[in-house]
C-alpha cells in the first residue's frame, strides 16, 4: 500500500517511508491511496484478542514490514499494558466507556505511542538510521511519546509542552523521565504556538533533513492507524452481531481520535454515530454547525487537552470532505492561511457536535460517580455529557481518553473529595522535574534542537 499527501504534491511513498516521514514535505497530510474494506472479515475478527485484531487490521497498511516481524512489534507494544484486553469496556449508567488508559502513563495516547516507539525502533534498525523527534503537546502526548521512545537507543525526543497549562501531573510524567535521549521543552504560550513551531519546523525541508526530523503527534500516519484498532474491539464487545450498528462519543481536540473512527467506518465498522465532544474551545464544533472553521482564543479549561483551537487532523477530514480533491484541499488551506478561517460545508450524516462547558463537565463527573460509582475524568465526562445529551435512550460506547487520577484538581473541584488516585501518579515527584522554559518562536525551538544535539 502507498501513501499519499492531503494536497498532492509529495511522490507516494510506502507505509515506512510515511511514517518516517512524518509530515508530508508538501505541508500536507499523509493518507492512504485506498482504504480497505473489511465489511466481509468481521465475522471472522469478532473473537480474536487485541494483539491478534490489531495486526490483522495493521498489516493491511504496513505490507512493507514481514508479518513475523509485525507481530513481533504488535505483541511488545501491548505487553506494557495493565489489562489483558488492552481497551476493556466497562458499564457506567446506560453507557460503556471504552477504557483506553490501561498504557504507561494513563492515557489512550499510550495505545498508539507504544506501537509507534516500537515501530520506529524496527525501522531505525533495519535501516541503520537516527532519529530526532520532535512533538507538541497539550498534555498527554508528550508523556506517552516519552515513554514510548524513552529507551530507543536510536531516537532524541524533544516535546514542547505549552508551560503551566496542563496538569501538574501531565507536566510531571514528561518532566521526571530525565534519561539522556529526552528533552522537555516549557514554552511560554499555548498548545497551537507548539503546535504551529513544529509545522513550521518540518516545513522547512533542509534544516528537518539536516537533522533527521520526525513525528509522533497524529500527524503520523501511524498514530491514527493505531487509533482504529480499539473501534474494532470496542465494537465486537458490545454488540452481538455484525448487522447491529454501535454509536460512539468522542472528547475530541486534535481531532485525531474521532477521525481514526471515521476512517473505521469508511473501512466498514457499522458505525451509526460519531458524537464529537468538545469543551470551550469549540472550534470543531462550530465548523459542524456552520461551515465555517475559524480559529478563537485558547480558553483554559479544565479538560486541557482539549485546550486547542486548530486541530491538525481536521485537515485529513476536510480531505475526503471535498472528495479527496488535492487541489481543492490546497485552495482551502490558502484560505484559512491568508483569512484565519474557511467557509466549506463539512457536515456530513456520521458526525453530530456539541458542546460541553466547564460546569456541565463537572457536574457530569459528579453524577457519575455518586450514581454509578463510575470517577470520569474531565475528559471523558464531556464525551459522556455529549452521548447524555444526544442520545439520552441509547447505549453510547463513550471512549475514556484518561484514567481520572491524572486530574486530582478537576476530580476533587467536582466531588468535593479526592477520588480516582493512582499509585503510578502518586509516586510522581516535582522535586525530580528537569525542563527548560522557552519563548514562543520557531528559531528558539531551532537552536535547542542545535545546541542539544551537538551536546549529546
Amino acid at each position: 500500500m502507498k501513501y499519499r499527501s492531503t494536497r498532492g504534491q509529495t511522490d507516494e511513498l510506502p507505509f515506512m517511508d510515511a511514517i518516517l516521514t512524518g509530515q508530508a514535505p508538501d505541508g500536507g497530510l499523509f493518507l492512504p491511496t485506498e482504504l480497505p474494506d473489511f465489511s466481509d472479515k468481521l465475522d471472522n475478527w469478532r473473537d480474536l484478542s487485541y494483539t491478534e485484531l490489531a495486526f490483522e487490521i495493521m498489516s493491511v497498511f504496513a505490507n512493507d514490514i514481514p508479518e513475523n516481524d509485525l507481530k513481533e512489534i504488535i505483541e511488545k507494544a501491548y505487553s506494557s499494558f495493565r489489562h489483558e484486553d488492552v481497551s476493556p469496556l466497562a458499564p457506567a449508567g446506560k453507557n460503556l466507556i471504552l477504557e483506553l488508559f490501561h498504557g504507561p502513563t494513563l492515557a489512550f495516547k499510550d495505545i498508539a505511542l507504544q506501537f509507534l516507539g516500537r515501530l520506529f525502533d524496527y525501522i531505525l534498525e533495519k535501516r541503520d538510521l537516527k532519529l530526532n523527534v520532535l512533538a507538541a503537546t497539550s498534555g498527554d502526548t508528550g508523556s506517552a511519546a516519552i515513554y514510548g521512545l524513552k529507551d530507543s537507543e536510536r531516537v532524541h525526543v524533544f516535546v514542547m509542552h505549552p508551560h503551566n497549562r496542563t496538569s501538574k501531573i501531565q507536566a510531571m510524567q514528561m518532566c521526571t523521565v530525565n534519561q539522556k535521549n529526552i528533552h522537555n521543552i516549557a514554552v511560554e504560550g499555548s498548545f497551537d504556538d507548539c503546535q504551529g513551531m513544529m509545522k513550521d519546523i518540518f516545513n522547512q525541508l533542509d534544516f528537518k533533513k539536516q537533522h533527521d526530523l520526525g513525528a509522533v503527534n497524529s500527524v503520523n500516519w501511524g498514530r491514527l492507524l493505531a487509533q482504529t484498532v480499539y473501534y474494532f474491539y470496542a465494537y465486537f464487545r458490545a454488540t452481538e452481531s455484525n448487522q447491529d450498528k454501535l454509536s460512539f462519543s468522542i472528547p475530541t481536540g486534535n481531532f485525531g481520535d474521532i477521525f481514526a473512527g471515521y476512517l473505521a467506518a469508511k473501512m466498514g465498522l457499522p458505525i451509526k454515530k460519531l458524537y464529537l465532544a468538545t469543551n470551550e474551545n469549540d472550534v470543531l464544533c462550530r465548523a459542524f454547525d456552520t461551515g465555517i472553521y475559524k480559529k478563537g482564543t485558547v480558553h483554559h479549561s479544565v479538560s486541557p487537552s482539549m485546550d486547542i483551537q486548530l486541530a491538525s487532523n481536521f485537515e485529513r477530514y476536510l480531505f475526503y470532505s471535498c472528495g479527496q480533491d488535492a487541489n481543492k484541499l490546497r485552495e482551502l488551506m490558502e484560505e484559512f492561511k491568508a483569512n484565519g478561517e474557511l467557509h466549506y460545508d463539512i457536515s456530513c450524516d456520521l458526525i453530530e457536535a456539541k458542546r460541553c462547558d466547564t460546569d456541565s463537565t463537572l457536574a457530569t463527573i459528579k453524577k457519575y460517580s455518586h450514581e454509578n460509582d463510575y470517577v470520569l475524568d474531565p475528559h471523558t465526562a464531556t464525551g459522556v455529557y455529549v452521548a447524555d445529551l444526544l442520545a439520552p435512550d441509547e447505549q453510547i460506547v463513550c471512549l475514556a481518553t484518561a484514567h481520572s487520577g491524572k486530574f486530582p484538581e478537576s476530580i476533587k473541584l467536582a466531588c468535593g473529595e479526592a477520588l480516582g488516585n493512582h499509585p503510578i501518579l502518586d509516586a510522581l515527584s516535582e522535586d525530580d522535574m528537569k525542563y527548560q522554559v522557552a519563548d514562543a518562536h520557531t528559531e528558539t525551538i531551532k537552536s535547542i534542537i542545535v545546541k542539544t544535539l551537538e551536546e549529546a
